[in-house]
């Protein structure tokens, strides 16, 4: 098509400009990227002790300038069913996909919202009562603000929102109770504030269930439809999936989670809850139970191979190949710090104080920026070194250490390597000075 001058003065100024392709990822040596093999080989060894004292499975992922100079599997994709130690374990493999757990919230939901953004379909500084009818007070609420809470509020984890009002469990959640998407959307508009929002920051997984609606609202797709046709599919992602059973995956190819459903070796009990090992279905409770295995906070599985390209991604500003998600303004915006909590981005979280070590260790840059998952997943991404290190595994798929005394403390997450920190350390520490 031949542009008329004015035509081609609108195209020029309206719409986004489009990056130049990126050259793929690509495998290399760990010496060409500035890595002393012998120290990665000293931390592959210590993984190793740590899965041989029962920590269950890992894949860990290093990619430096564009290349992948390690990918690596130790332990097991399932090692029990139920508590009985299996004869001949599922090894994990390279291949193997995991359950992300909040990893989601970065990989789904905050790339669908940075892609927004950068369309002009999303204005953070909105209302979230712009995109969602009926989010606002309540005469009988004791803390107001719904009316005037903005998307980056949310993404700031300062709405006010407690941080797990467990909906589908009824003794907990009591009048907001739901085991049905709809009636979640209802029951998060009704659920009460704990704090004046604004005035601190409380890490939620309601804010990003939030999140997840508006994206839906705004695209008219399902969460899951949306992310995997415009963001995984251009990308050439083929393991990056919610619900991954309903759609060609079988369990052998997934890393199994806890071990008696979501009872914590049946200490909990709600209606509806799963006694059996899971596999292939999200672990989280929200997720599963209230949203149909799709939300904005949790639900997505994918492997280091997928993740690999969405870190570079972000690496590249918005690019990979010739498929341009957001650019490098947007990619800066969502990685900024906060001005009330530096360690907060939008959605990200960053690296910008000791706070952070059992995360981000302390080798890594005052930049890097990245998320963890409850079970058992960090993404690490560092802008100034150029490198990035995903770490998928399955913690909680081995016994609860004691059932009536912390439900929430499992065997394996009483290892080294449950605190991330001690891998990102022993990358960066591997790389030469």
């Amino acid at each position: 098509m031949k542009l008329t001058p004015l035509l081609a003065v609108f195209f020029a100024v309206v719409l986004p400009a489009q990056a130049a392709d990126t050259a793929p990822l690509t495998v290399a040596s760990p010496e060409s990227v500035g890595f002393d093999s012998q120290k990665l080989h000293r931390l592959e060894s210590w993984i190793q002790q740590q899965v041989d004292a029962g920590y269950p499975g890992m894949n860990v992922l290093i990619l430096k300038d564009n290349h992948i100079v390690l990918q690596k599997a130790w332990g097991y994709a399932k090692k029990y069913e139920g508590s009985t130690l299996l004869s001949t374990p599922v090894k994990a493999t390279p291949e193997t996909l995991y359950d992300l757990a909040s990893n989601t919230k970065m990989y789904a939901t905050n790339f669908a919202l940075q892609k927004l953004v950068y369309e002009g379909k999303i204005n953070i500084n909105d209302t979230v009562a712009h995109y969602l009818p009926g989010f606002a007070d309540r005469p009988t609420d004791k803390i107001k603000g719904k009316d005037t809470l903005r998307i980056v509020d949310i993404l700031h984890h300062t709405a006010g929102f407690p941080a797990d009002p467990q909906y589908p469990n009824k003794k907990v959640a009591g009048t907001l109770y739901s085991q049905n998407k709809a009636t979640t959307l209802e029951m998060i508009k009704r659920t009460p504030l704990e704090y004046a929002p604004g005035s601190r920051h409380v890490y939620s997984d309601v804010d990003y269930m939030i999140l997840g609606f508006i994206i839906e609202s705004v695209t008219g797709q399902p969460l899951d439809h949306y992310v995997e046709e415009n963001i995984y599919r251009p990308l050439g992602l083929t393991h990056t999936v919610f619900n991954p059973l309903q759609k060609g995956f079988q369990p052998a190819q997934i890393a199994a989670t806890e071990l008696h459903g979501n009872t914590r070796d049946g200490v909990i009990d709600f209606p509806n809850v799963r006694t059996y090992t899971l596999q292939g279905e999200v672990h989280d409770e929200k997720a599963w139970y209230s949203m149909g295995g799709v939300s904005g906070h949790a639900g997505l599985f994918s492997n280091t191979g997928d993740i690999a390209i969405l870190m570079q991604v972000m690496l590249n500003g918005g690019h990979y190949k010739n498929v341009t998600l957001f650019d490098q303004k947007t990619t800066e915006a969502f990685t900024r710090s906060s001005s009330a909590d530096p360690t907060y981005g939008l959605g990200w979280r960053v690296n910008a104080n000791a706070s952070m070590t059992s995360t981000f260790g302390m080798l890594a840059t005052p930049q890097t920026y990245g998320h963890t998952g409850w079970t058992g997943t960090l993404t690490v991404i560092d802008p100034q070194k150029h490198m990035a290190i995903v770490v998928l595994s399955n913690k909680p798929h081995s016994p609860v250490a004691d059932p009536h005394v912390n439900p929430n403390l499992f065997v394996s997450g009483q290892l080294p390597a449950a605190t991330y920190g001690w891998i990102v350390d022993g990358v960066y520490g591997a790389l030469k000075r």
